[in-house]
Protein backbone atom coordinates (compact mmCIF):
# COMPACT_ATOMS: atom_id res chain seq x y z
CA UNK A 1 0.00 0.00 0.00
CA UNK A 2 1.78 3.09 -1.18
CA UNK A 3 1.59 5.80 1.65
CA UNK A 4 -0.19 9.59 0.94
CA UNK A 5 1.73 12.35 2.08
CA UNK A 6 0.07 15.75 2.74
CA UNK A 7 2.78 19.08 1.27
CA UNK A 8 1.15 21.94 3.57
CA UNK A 9 3.92 23.98 1.21
CA UNK A 10 1.72 23.34 -2.16
CA UNK A 11 -1.16 24.24 -0.04
CA UNK A 12 -0.10 27.40 1.44
CA UNK A 13 1.77 28.68 -1.86
CA UNK A 14 -1.77 27.47 -3.89
CA UNK A 15 -3.83 30.01 -1.39
CA UNK A 16 -1.67 32.62 -1.74
CA UNK A 17 -1.84 32.21 -5.54
CA UNK A 18 -5.31 32.46 -5.14
CA UNK A 19 -5.75 35.56 -2.64
CA UNK A 20 -3.36 37.10 -5.69
CA UNK A 21 -5.69 36.35 -8.15
CA UNK A 22 -8.80 37.35 -6.45
CA UNK A 23 -7.32 40.87 -5.57
CA UNK A 24 -6.36 41.31 -9.05
CA UNK A 25 -10.43 40.20 -10.37
CA UNK A 26 -11.06 42.56 -8.23
CA UNK A 27 -9.32 45.57 -8.80
CA UNK A 28 -8.48 45.54 -12.88
CA UNK A 29 -8.11 49.15 -13.08
CA UNK A 30 -6.35 49.78 -9.61
CA UNK A 31 -2.79 51.21 -9.23
CA UNK A 32 -0.12 48.93 -11.77
CA UNK A 33 2.62 49.96 -9.10
CA UNK A 34 0.97 47.84 -6.43
CA UNK A 35 0.40 45.15 -9.12
CA UNK A 36 3.97 45.29 -9.88
CA UNK A 37 5.45 44.92 -6.01
CA UNK A 38 2.32 41.95 -5.37
CA UNK A 39 3.62 40.27 -8.76
CA UNK A 40 7.48 41.12 -8.06
CA UNK A 41 7.18 39.26 -4.53
CA UNK A 42 5.05 36.58 -5.31
CA UNK A 43 7.26 35.88 -8.79
CA UNK A 44 10.34 35.59 -6.22
CA UNK A 45 8.44 33.09 -3.62
CA UNK A 46 7.47 30.83 -6.54
CA UNK A 47 10.70 30.77 -7.74
CA UNK A 48 11.84 29.79 -4.34
CA UNK A 49 9.32 27.16 -4.64
CA UNK A 50 9.74 25.63 -7.47
CA UNK A 51 13.78 24.64 -6.77
CA UNK A 52 12.49 23.01 -3.35
CA UNK A 53 9.51 21.37 -5.31
CA UNK A 54 12.22 19.48 -7.68
CA UNK A 55 13.78 17.71 -4.81
CA UNK A 56 9.91 16.43 -3.90
CA UNK A 57 9.41 15.66 -7.06
CA UNK A 58 13.00 13.44 -7.15
CA UNK A 59 11.71 12.13 -4.20
CA UNK A 60 8.34 10.92 -4.94
CA UNK A 61 8.90 9.47 -8.74
CA UNK A 62 12.63 9.29 -8.84
CA UNK A 63 12.74 11.60 -12.04
CA UNK A 64 15.84 13.86 -11.92
CA UNK A 65 13.92 17.08 -13.26
CA UNK A 66 15.95 19.92 -14.09
CA UNK A 67 13.42 21.97 -15.23
CA UNK A 68 11.83 23.07 -11.65
CA UNK A 69 15.16 24.67 -11.19
CA UNK A 70 15.31 26.49 -14.46
CA UNK A 71 11.75 27.58 -13.74
CA UNK A 72 12.50 28.59 -10.48
CA UNK A 73 15.33 30.75 -11.14
CA UNK A 74 13.42 32.15 -13.64
CA UNK A 75 10.95 33.16 -11.48
CA UNK A 76 13.33 34.63 -9.11
CA UNK A 77 15.00 36.78 -11.67
CA UNK A 78 11.44 38.35 -12.87
CA UNK A 79 10.59 39.13 -9.43
CA UNK A 80 13.71 41.20 -8.91
CA UNK A 81 12.95 42.76 -12.10
CA UNK A 82 9.91 43.73 -11.13
CA UNK A 83 10.79 45.05 -8.03
CA UNK A 84 14.27 47.14 -9.21
CA UNK A 85 12.80 49.84 -11.28
CA UNK A 86 8.94 50.45 -10.74
CA UNK A 87 8.48 52.62 -13.80
CA UNK A 88 9.93 50.19 -16.32
CA UNK A 89 8.44 47.59 -14.69
CA UNK A 90 4.96 48.97 -14.84
CA UNK A 91 5.45 49.65 -18.83
CA UNK A 92 7.31 46.49 -19.53
CA UNK A 93 4.61 44.59 -17.45
CA UNK A 94 2.60 43.24 -20.42
CA UNK A 95 5.76 41.70 -22.33
CA UNK A 96 7.48 40.96 -19.16
CA UNK A 97 3.72 38.45 -18.07
CA UNK A 98 3.12 37.18 -21.83
CA UNK A 99 7.18 35.84 -21.98
CA UNK A 100 6.42 34.36 -18.08
CA UNK A 101 3.36 32.89 -19.12
CA UNK A 102 4.76 31.56 -22.33
CA UNK A 103 8.07 30.38 -20.64
CA UNK A 104 6.66 28.48 -17.54
CA UNK A 105 3.71 26.94 -19.72
CA UNK A 106 6.60 25.43 -22.13
CA UNK A 107 8.43 23.84 -19.42
CA UNK A 108 5.21 22.84 -17.68
CA UNK A 109 4.12 20.96 -20.68
CA UNK A 110 7.78 19.37 -20.72
CA UNK A 111 7.54 18.73 -17.21
CA UNK A 112 4.30 16.47 -17.87
CA UNK A 113 6.53 13.14 -18.00
CA UNK A 114 6.52 13.74 -14.00
CA UNK A 115 2.64 14.85 -13.75
CA UNK A 116 1.82 10.88 -15.51
CA UNK A 117 3.68 9.34 -12.96
CA UNK A 118 2.26 11.00 -9.50
CA UNK A 119 -1.32 10.75 -11.10
CA UNK A 120 -3.07 10.79 -14.23
CA UNK A 121 -6.13 13.20 -13.46
CA UNK A 122 -3.42 15.73 -12.54
CA UNK A 123 -1.50 14.76 -15.53
CA UNK A 124 -4.57 16.26 -17.74
CA UNK A 125 -4.74 19.13 -15.86
CA UNK A 126 -1.72 20.36 -15.81
CA UNK A 127 -1.79 19.68 -19.19
CA UNK A 128 -4.98 21.58 -19.81
CA UNK A 129 -3.17 24.41 -17.73
CA UNK A 130 -0.57 24.59 -19.80
CA UNK A 131 -1.45 24.63 -23.08
CA UNK A 132 -3.78 27.72 -21.79
CA UNK A 133 -0.74 29.13 -20.56
CA UNK A 134 1.10 29.15 -23.99
CA UNK A 135 -2.03 30.29 -25.51
CA UNK A 136 -2.33 33.27 -23.32
CA UNK A 137 0.95 34.54 -23.27
CA UNK A 138 1.35 34.52 -27.03
CA UNK A 139 -2.11 37.01 -27.09
CA UNK A 140 -0.70 39.08 -24.60
CA UNK A 141 2.42 39.28 -26.45
CA UNK A 142 1.44 40.10 -29.95
CA UNK A 143 -1.18 42.39 -28.24
CA UNK A 144 0.20 44.83 -25.73
CA UNK A 145 -2.26 47.59 -25.50
CA UNK A 146 -5.23 44.88 -24.96
CA UNK A 147 -2.75 43.34 -22.21
CA UNK A 148 -2.18 46.34 -20.38
CA UNK A 149 -5.79 46.88 -20.51
CA UNK A 150 -7.11 43.83 -19.51
CA UNK A 151 -3.65 42.45 -17.65
CA UNK A 152 -5.27 42.18 -14.11
CA UNK A 153 -7.74 39.63 -15.30
CA UNK A 154 -5.29 38.15 -17.43
CA UNK A 155 -2.50 37.46 -14.22
CA UNK A 156 -5.40 37.05 -12.11
CA UNK A 157 -6.18 33.98 -14.15
CA UNK A 158 -3.21 32.67 -14.51
CA UNK A 159 -2.70 32.54 -10.29
CA UNK A 160 -5.96 31.10 -10.45
CA UNK A 161 -4.68 28.44 -12.64
CA UNK A 162 -1.33 28.03 -10.81
CA UNK A 163 -3.23 28.13 -6.99
CA UNK A 164 -5.54 25.34 -7.83
CA UNK A 165 -2.50 23.37 -9.17
CA UNK A 166 -0.82 23.80 -5.84
CA UNK A 167 -3.52 22.68 -4.20
CA UNK A 168 -4.19 20.02 -5.94
CA UNK A 169 -0.82 18.94 -5.23
CA UNK A 170 -0.96 19.12 -1.49
CA UNK A 171 -3.61 16.08 -1.74
CA UNK A 172 -1.26 13.93 -3.45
Amino acid sequence: MEKRSFDWGSLVLGILFIIVALLSFRDPVGNLVAIVIVFGVVAILKGIFEIFLRNRFRDLTGYKAKMPILVGVLDILIGIFLLWNMNASVLALPFVFAIWFIVDSIFGLFGLDAARKLNNGYFWFSLIVNILGVIVGFMLLFNPLSAALTLSFLVGFYFMMWGMTHILMAFR
